[in-house]
């Protein structure tokens, strides 16, 4: 085999084992329909008579396949739609010649079978497709899209932790409450900027509340330590609350109330958000892979 064609050839079968080791984990069942093309039992399925709106991604890969939009109710006890997003569903024949699979364009992950003529809808088509082989994700209301800057120390730990939560749509780790335009890290750790080393929430505030993150906050690090947390020493890794609002700094100043007299001898700050600077990439998702914080633990402080 020529020399050049093998190393390609090497390099594609490296590239394909690494995207297969970024498809999400499969139970026993799952791999029961989506690898070897079983079926799951009619009316069974958690997406049958779902009516929410959203998206329907792949269960395998995360592939956006179905808007809600495309579901009707063809009342043949598996999930039905009668359009798909572009580009993919990939359409398989069957060995028996008699009908048409439907799979993962991204990663051929078994879906269901399609069908055409039976006019449920105008499109006069119906993917029947098995709830086992889909995920859902609802429809965020942009009215209710809020934002919350914390920090706790360590942005890395403070992430880690504040990502975890249920209705936390993204995070960043960054800067803020600083002098200097666009910092650097390492800048910040001079403490000459006068930054603190944040994480920035951006949360569905119909999932969780601003509470909820405070006191999450609040749990994951030592809030009685100044300019510091654990191993971490100086300005930048000090305890602070950024608001956006008074709606916020209430908020926070009711949970370091109840915090004091619990007996937390609390040295939060309280300040005004400002500009918030995004930290350089590699700081971003820290964690994720790498296990727990060295300086964040999460301690119950707020009772039930």
């Amino acid at each position: 085999m020529n020399i050049k064609l093998y190393i390609y050839l090497i390099i594609f079968i490296t590239q394909c084992q690494a995207k297969q080791m970024e498809y999400n984990k499969l139970t026993e069942f799952e791999e029961f329909v989506i690898i070897n093309k079983g079926t799951e039992q009619a009316f069974t399925g958690k997406y049958n008579d779902h009516k929410e709106k959203g998206i329907y991604t792949c269960k395998q890969c995360g592939t956006k396949l179905f808007k809600s939009e495309h579901k009707f109710n063809s009342k043949c006890g598996w999930p039905s739609f009668d359009d798909e997003i572009e580009g993919t569903v990939k359409r398989v024949p069957d060995k028996d010649g008699r009908r048409t699979e439907i799979v993962c364009a991204n990663c051929s992950g078994h879906l269901g079978h399609v069908f055409k003529g039976e006019e449920y809808t105008d499109k006069n088509l119906r993917h029947c497709v098995n709830s086992v082989s889909i995920n859902f994700t609802p429809s965020i209301d942009k009215k209710k899209i809020d934002t919350a800057v914390f920090a706790s120390g360590c942005f890395w730990g403070t992430e880690f932790y504040l990502k975890k939560l249920k209705g936390v749509i993204s995070t960043s780790v960054g800067y803020i409450g600083g002098f200097k335009q666009n910092p650097t890290y390492k800048e910040v750790c001079s403490g000459t900027t006068g930054h603190a080393e944040a994480v920035e929430v951006i949360f569905d505030s119909k999932i969780v509340s601003y509470e909820e993150i405070a006191k999450l906050f609040f749990e994951t690090h030592d809030p009685t330590q100044l300019n510091r947390q654990g191993p971490d020493i100086g300005e930048q890794y000090r305890s602070e609350i950024f608001y956006f609002n008074e709606t916020q700094k209430k908020i926070a100043e009711n949970l370091i109330n109840i915090l004091k007299k619990k007996g937390y001898n609390v040295v939060t700050k309280l300040s005004k958000a400002s500009k918030f600077w995004i930290g350089e990439d590699y700081h971003q998702d820290y964690y994720d892979g790498r296990g727990k914080p060295y300086c964040h633990v999460y301690k119950k402080k707020f009772g039930i």
